[in-house]
């Protein structure tokens, strides 16, 4: 059985600054590195985070974190975490091949975009499609948008979007949106925010001279009632139909109504010992920064907290 002090659950921006944080602090550190990527890793320019100039693309900033980490002494283990248990003082977590003995554990799996599940999605995400708005948006300046959804988040987006493209087209389902009220009058009132409810997308289109590669250039329509199609020119589409926090392992510890696990200023839990970060946390921000925000406290806390054991 391997021994260690913190044990880090996934390998993104949050569970690396954790584990290098913990391990420069004095703490035998494991990093359980297995199961899905960061998102981080599909941002091909990352231009939001500070020091960062010119914009490196996501896979060079979480190498660069690693390489951090592996000088601070920290183990990384290519297996995801299969089970995590608690008793008495310490956690006990089972991988394919593997059982660990921590004295604490930082929950970092983060959450993964739902899809619209629209033809043309796949094909053109990072040439147009994004799930990210803060993250995507100024490169769209002055260009048009469509913004895929109608909730808190999706107008939420579109507003934000609004300030940076030259037309926000928001497209939903149903005759009205679902965010709340005052988030619906805002953008009814935004001039360059056009309302398409009562209609789905079919299809994302682009292409170039090619026919092959190219960007994003207009959505297919549906009208909900009639089946009318109806083509919309744009030169990206965003996509803001919820997120899946990926926190299935941990379903005895206190969440949200969304899922999102419950966590103090700290980054504790509702166990004592076990910490979370990143966007698999309940928060109202999930950017590359908070979440490295979010792992260095949490080792501090986990630090403190061993203090208190020994």
């Amino acid at each position: 059985m391997n021994e260690v002090d913190f044990l880090v659950i996934g390998a993104g921006p949050a569970g690396l600054s954790g584990a290098f944080y913990a391990s420069r602090g004095g703490l035998r550190v494991c990093v359980l590195e297995g199961g899905q990527g960061s998102q981080v890793m599909q941002i091909k320019d990352l231009e939001n985070f500070p020091g960062v100039l010119p914009a490196i693309n996501g896979f060079d900033l979480i190498d660069t974190i690693k390489k951090q980490a592996l000088a601070f002494g920290v183990e990384f283990i290519l297996e995801s975490a299969e089970a995590i248990e608690k008793k008495e003082d310490f956690f006990f977590v089972k991988t394919s091949s593997h059982e660990f003995k921590a004295r604490s554990v930082l929950f970092a799996t983060g959450a993964t975009h739902r899809m619209a599940g629209v033809k043309g999605e796949k094909e053109f995400f990072g040439r147009g499609v994004s799930y990210c708005a803060v993250c995507d948006g100024p490169f769209f300046r002055g260009k048009d948008i469509v913004v895929i959804g109608g909730g808190d988040s999706a107008i939420s987006e579109a507003l934000f979007l609004s300030k940076i493209a030259k037309q926000v087209t928001i497209v939903h389902r149903r005759n009205t949106l679902r965010a709340q009220k005052a988030l619906t009058e805002q953008a009814s009132q935004t001039e360059n925010v056009v309302m398409k409810l009562g209609y789905t997308v079919l299809e994302i289109c682009g292409g170039d001279e090619n026919k092959n590669r190219g960007a994003v250039n207009s959505v297919v329509l549906a009208e909900v009632e009639t089946g009318r199609n109806e083509i919309v020119s744009c030169d990206a589409v965003f996509v803001f139909v919820g997120m899946e926090p990926v926190s299935s392992l941990v379903d005895f510890l206190q969440k949200d109504e969304n899922g999102y696990i419950i966590t103090d200023e700290n980054m504790a839990t509702s166990i004592p010992g076990l910490f979370c970060a990143g966007d698999v946390r309940s928060k109202p921000l999930r950017q590359i920064i908070t979440a490295c925000s979010d792992g260095a406290i949490a080792a501090f806390s986990a630090g403190k907290y061993i203090e208190k054991l020994s």
